[in-house]
């Protein structure tokens, strides 16, 4: 496994962050547990969560999850370096949800309580929340970092210039402010190139890219339906019919080059000099597996041009879209 720093903080992570949303929902919890196991086997030590995955009645069962995995010893909860996420409605009662001081007061001890433990290492903003200060985020943050329940402080689903407030308010109070933000990014989905990531690196956040594969389409989705093995759903179909020349010569590519589309996809995220770590979410060991393995794909100069000409991506703003 291959490590770095989460941003400009001293917490080295793991390259690959082990996604739980299938925990739960898709992959019983006895499954869970090996995937995690298997994980630390691989050097894996950077997991992500959130207290809403588990959806509908079951919100909160993904880190109830990973708290069962935790009290099984063994150090797991000392070797993982455990992410979550508040903002997400909890209940239909006001103040279930968002980032009021009250909520992130309320929100933390119940992740807590869940995931069994003493604290959190990176605590996220699942989104944005308008109808609230910075001052009034900070200030709530600032006590959990004193109490300890809290490490690190992360976004995610950022804007640019949400971003920008958010650090520009955080130095004003001498905090820290935010370590990471986490995204939408992979070779189908590059308009986080024109804001988000000059703001990130200008700050020294560390990016966690989510949806590495864009919901299966950059993991061999054309071979897999001539095959008959992957049946494409209803809402994919319309993204799958406007790409689909694009992704056949992705596919030609990774064939070309000797490797599954998956690893391909994955190691141009490792390759992108603003990414810490993209967010895998296997729903089964071999999955995981499959993941590891894009570590060991070097993408050389004419390779990543080649992927630039099938996926274009995007300069800096303005200089993208104006002189």
């Amino acid at each position: 496994m291959e490590f770095t720093h989460l941003g400009r903080t001293g917490l080295t992570v793991s390259r690959l962050c082990l996604g739980t949303m299938n925990f739960g929902p898709h992959t019983q919890e006895a499954d869970a547990h090996r995937i995690m196991d298997t994980a630390h086997e691989q050097g894996v030590n950077f997991f992500d969560t959130a207290n809403v995955y588990g959806w509908g009645e079951n919100k909160g069962r993904t880190e109830e999850i990973i708290g069962s995995w935790f009290a099984r010893g063994g150090r797991r909860r000392e070797k993982t370096v455990i992410a979550t996420k508040l903002y997400g409605g909890m209940g239909e009662w006001p103040n279930e949800g968002r980032l009021s001081a009250l909520n992130i007061r309320r929100a933390v001890d119940a992740s807590l309580r869940r995931l069994g433990t003493d604290w959190i290492d990176l605590y996220q903003m699942h989104h944005i929340d308008r109808a609230t200060s910075w001052e009034e985020i900070w200030q709530a943050m600032e006590v959990l970092v004193t109490q300890g329940k809290i490490i690190y402080v992360g976004s995610s689903n950022f804007a640019g210039w949400h971003l920008a407030q958010a650090q520009e308010a955080a130095k004003a109070r001498h905090f820290f402010g935010l370590a990471s933000e986490q995204s939408l990014y992979n070779l189908l989905e590059r308009s986080l190139e024109l804001e988000v990531i000059p703001a990130a690196r200008h700050y020294g956040l560390g990016l966690i890219t989510w949806s590495p594969l864009h919901g299966g389409l950059l993991g061999g989705v054309l071979r897999k339906e001539r095959e008959g093995v992957r049946r494409v759903d209803e809402r994919a179909v319309a993204r799958l019919e406007s790409r689909r020349e694009q992704l056949r010569a992705y596919e030609d590519l990774a064939a070309e080059l000797g490797h599954e589309p998956g690893e391909i996809a994955l190691a141009w995220l490792l390759s992108r000099p603003a990414v810490t770590a993209p967010i895998v979410g296997p729903r089964t060991v071999e999955q995981l597996h499959a993941a590891v393995r894009a570590l060991d794909v070097v993408l050389d100069r004419p390779a990543l041009d080649r992927l630039d000409e099938i996926f274009p991506g995007h300069r800096t703003a303005p200089e993208d879209y104006a002189w």
